[in-house]
């Protein structure tokens, strides 16, 4: 991409008042962004009212800074070593631009995108990629469900995407990196699609795995650089990341989580829609419950999902997929205990109740199990117990 090229493209992308259903349909109209902007009024206000026609004639506010930011954004790497990440921008009209997303009805103008050179994001979503996406606040076993299936399922040759979020996204991010390890040629290990700009990490927190991420995958966005994690930017983002799968799995929701709004998105996409089920007592399983009684495939697997997406072989690479109610071996007293639990969140006086132990016997067991990672504390003075393969 040339400068001239870039200029076209993003004044198109900040004309305020022009969206991109009117930037495709401009387009389509008139072909690639110089030609647009060469039209006369007459002829723009054939496919744009009165007050967008002025927009697009009128140069956008700060647009020449903004230029020469993207301009050296573009010609920048980040990363030291042999494999430095490479920032690319893709548009439309750009061969290498996802054929997934193309599919979809709202493709963005512009994605920027950052990773090794070895990648690019239309041969990631040309392959087999699956969305995994779910609560911010999840309980212990659904962190440990996203990881452990992102794991497994980027052994078997898929690309996990999600959205860089706490909790769930981040699991499932960590897990396919853990995945690719070991295979420095396959593909991307996992894709993150943002709701910033691209130089700038939101959650702070996740610096590092964007970092690692930008090492063995892809970070993506369709905002311009500087933009800030605004509210609209996230509902926008999450078309973005089901549009790039074959599938989106959703492990823990609400009913009012974000992430049901990503299903809905890969359901009116025509991709396939996944669900963990939970415990009827959790308000985060009620999101998944929800949704598989609308028509989501019930997982307890990793092979579910393998199973059920079209066209896909698994590499080979994968060990035994997770089952979301498989557990570690415990002491034996432990053992017990974590039968007496079941897999559904249980208070402190219910285990007396159960078990006959007194409260402190329980106390010292229960943290030795959270410890070893098999047991998780929720809010309420709750507990859980957490499967793991």
């Amino acid at each position: 991409m040339d400068l001239d090229e870039l200029a076209g493209w993003l004044r198109l992308a900040l004309s305020p008042g022009v969206g991109p259903g009117s930037a495709r349909r401009l387009l389509a109209a008139f072909g690639l962004p110089e030609r647009i902007f060469a039209q006369p009024a007459d002829a723009l206000e054939a496919v744009l009212g009165p007050a967008q026609v002025r927009a697009v004639a009128e140069m956008p506010e700060g647009f020449d800074a903004m230029l020469a930011t993207t301009w050296a954004w573009l010609q920048g790497t980040e990363g030291a070593g042999p494999t430095p990440a490479v920032r690319r921008i893709l548009t439309l009209a750009d061969p290498a631009y996802p054929a997934a997303l193309l599919q979809t009805a709202d493709p963005p103008l512009l994605l920027y995108t950052l990773g090794p050179a070895r990648l690019s994001l239309g041969g990631v979503a040309a392959t087999r990629a699956l969305a995994v996406v779910g609560s911010r606040n999840p309980s212990p076993q659904g962190a440990s469900d996203a990881r452990l299936f992102a794991r497994h399922l980027a052994q078997a040759g898929l690309t996990i995407v999600s959205g860089l979020a706490l909790g769930i996204d981040g699991a499932a991010h960590e897990g396919a990196l853990e995945g690719m390890a070991e295979d420095p040629d396959a593909p991307a290990a996992t894709v993150a699609v943002v709701g910033t700009g691209l130089d700038r990490v939101y959650p702070a927190r996740h610096r590092g795995l964007a970092h690692r991420i930008a090492s063995r995958g892809l970070i993506v966005s369709e905002f311009p650089l500087g933009t800030p994690p605004l509210t609209p930017n996230f509902p926008r983002r999450n078309r973005v990341i089901s549009g790039l799968a074959q599938g989106t799995l959703v492990v823990e929701a609400a009913l009012a989580s974000g992430s049901l709004i990503t299903a809905r998105m890969a359901a009116e996409q025509g991709r396939e829609v996944f669900a963990i089920p939970g415990s009827i007592h959790s308000p985060q399983s009620r999101g998944c419950h929800a949704l598989i009684r609308q028509g989501a495939k019930l997982v307890e697997s990793a092979q579910d999902i393998l199973e059920e997406l079209p066209g896909f072989v698994a590499q080979g690479r994968a060990a035994a997929p997770p089952d979301a109610g498989a557990e570690t071996a415990a002491p034996q007293d432990e053992e017990g205990l974590l039968a007496q639990m079941g897999h559904a969140p249980v208070s402190l006086d219910a285990l007396c109740a159960r078990t006959g132990h007194d409260v402190a016997r329980l106390q010292v067991m229960l943290l030795e199990l959270e410890l070893a990672g098999q047991v998780g504390r929720l809010p309420g003075g709750l507990f859980q117990r957490i499967a793991s393969a």
